[in-house]
């Protein structure tokens, strides 16, 4: 584990002026652990009392704000008792009788006027909270804030999975009103646990290699930040992957085709992380930003939208301006649960796929996809919950159903590139007995109502990739959907053409 305290340097600062700010990042990144740090080592210089505790037990109680602030308490003095503390640092016990919906701001008012250091106290999983519950413990703490120190906690941290300006919804108001942001309006900022950088990750690794003696090799380290962009869950299930399940066992080296494979297993499983972020996937919020990420067109937003911003808090969406998914393997999942209909609906053979030298057969591959099109195009395309993605949707899951098990798919979209990127890359022994990869690259492009003809431009597009991956030939594959009454079967066919350098392609209309 890498210390926590330096992922939130902010924290001690704010603390120590006396502010109320938040604390946000997706899960499973590090939150607890940071926090529960900090407020040990807090407690342990002796002039604040820091108490972290979760607000998680409230959840069942929904708007029920008075059962919701019992458990609040109830969280407080647990986490308080656990840390072994002096009668005087302790609650009060029992807490202060008050009316529903003062009790919490009752028994910090007396907590802290009894208290002989400062309080600053962490909620954690604020957001588990909701409606009426989660609107009552904002008001109580934005009505005590002017009388700390010394009759309210000195500091509150609100931690959660998203940003203050999403408390407001969550309580039940409405965030497209900004001159409010949330009940909680006397935060001065609210700070962000980022992922881990491609040093952190060497220094992570390098424990368990200073542990046990087993090294991850530059490469494997590099294709696992390169596979998580240093997601801290990531990076850990990658690891643990390798060593606990896949079994290798020091002192054999981890190298970068043992975090390939992790990073397949990891998504075939369906790890509960994993599964529990494609399960936004159907959120309409979500599908605004994320369906023409994968389409290749522009995110059209209101300025008033945050839609972005809460795909940023849940860490589908990276930071920074530009609309992206997260990493590759969240990429990776994104595309395989949006095709998971398709690929139950594909009854072709794999293995058939296979040719004897160990090769895949990949014109056989596309040749296939193409009477799979004629076949079923209209109606996968109808039945698409995400419309605008649904043919580049279904030949990757078909490529996904041939290619699964044997090899491995990359891919690259993104908002404004107006195409998707893939590279197939599939092991087999070359002549000389030695484990090698042959690679395929193709490029799938639309063509939509009032727009030219994609070919030039996906000509252009592929040749820039195929340069890129030193590969002297690729696949271009061009779904047409200008007439919406017009059949698969009629437009779909084969062809041949050339980059502007001149390298070959087969050319895919459908």
């Amino acid at each position: 584990m890498l210390p926590p305290e330096p992922r939130l340097p902010e924290a001690r600062g704010l603390i120590s002026q006396g502010k109320y700010f938040v604390v946000h990042a997706p899960r499973p990144i590090g939150k607890t652990t940071t926090l529960r740090t900090l407020a040990g080592i807090l407690t342990a210089e002796g002039r604040l009392l820091a108490v972290h505790f979760s607000c998680e037990t409230g959840e069942p109680a929904g708007d029920d704000y008075a059962a919701a602030e019992d458990q609040v308490l109830h969280a407080i003095r647990t986490a308080a008792e656990l840390l072994d503390l002096s009668p005087e640092l302790l609650p009060p016990d029992p807490w202060p009788d008050a009316p529903k919906g003062t009790r919490l701001g009752a028994g910090l008012r007396a907590w802290a006027a009894r208290c002989p250091r400062p309080l600053v106290l962490f909620f954690d999983e604020i957001d588990a909270l909701r409606g009426e519950s989660l609107r009552s413990v904002l008001r109580q703490l934005r009505d005590g804030y002017p009388s700390k120190p010394d009759a309210f906690p000195a500091s509150v941290v609100l931690c959660g999975l998203r940003d203050v300006r999403d408390y407001k919804a969550a309580a039940g108001g409405d965030p497209t009103r900004l001159g409010t942001a949330s009940p909680f309006n006397v935060k001065v900022t609210s700070l962000r646990i980022g992922d881990f950088t491609p040093a952190e990750v060497h220094e992570l690794y390098a424990q368990h290699t200073i542990e046990t003696g087993q090294a991850f090799t530059d490469p494997a380290v590099d294709r696992a930040f390169g596979y998580t962009q240093g997601q801290p869950w990531l990076v850990n299930a990658i690891a643990a992957e390798v060593i606990d399940r896949m079994q290798i066992a020091a002192p054999t080296p981890i190298t970068a085709e043992h975090v390939d494979e992790a990073k397949e297993r990891l998504i075939l499983a369906r790890a509960t992380h994993l599964d529990s972020l494609a399960a936004r996937l159907g959120e309409p919020r979500v599908r605004r930003i994320i369906e023409p990420l994968i389409a290749g067109d522009l995110v059209q937003l209101d300025p008033y939208d945050d839609d972005l911003a809460y795909l940023r808090d849940l860490g589908l969406i990276a930071p920074g301006r530009d609309a992206r998914v997260a990493n590759p393997i969240y990429r990776e999942v994104v595309v395989r649960v949006l095709g998971t209909g398709t690929e139950a609906n594909i009854v072709t053979d794999p293995r058939s796929f296979v040719l004897p030298d160990g090769r895949l057969d990949f014109s056989k591959l596309l040749h296939e996809f193409a009477d799979f099109w004629r076949q079923h195009g209209e109606v996968l395309t109808g039945w698409a919950a995400y419309h605008e993605a649904a043919p580049q949707l279904v030949i990757m899951a078909f490529m996904h159903r041939v290619v699964n098990g044997g090899g491995y798919i990359d891919r690259e979209y993104g908002v404004g590139r107006g195409r998707i990127d893939l590279v197939v890359r599939w092991p087999y022994t070359s002549a000389d007995g030695k484990r090698a990869w042959q690679r395929e690259a193709a490029e799938l492009k639309v063509w939509r109502p009032g727009k030219p003809d994609p070919l030039p431009d996906g000509l252009r597009q592929l040749d820039e990739y195929l340069d890129r991956l030193g590969l002297d030939r690729g696949t271009l594959v061009v779904f047409d959907r200008r007439d919406p009454d017009s059949s698969p079967s009629e437009r779909t066919e084969f062809g041949e053409d050339r980059t502007p350098s001149g390298r070959p392609v087969t050319l895919l209309r459908a």
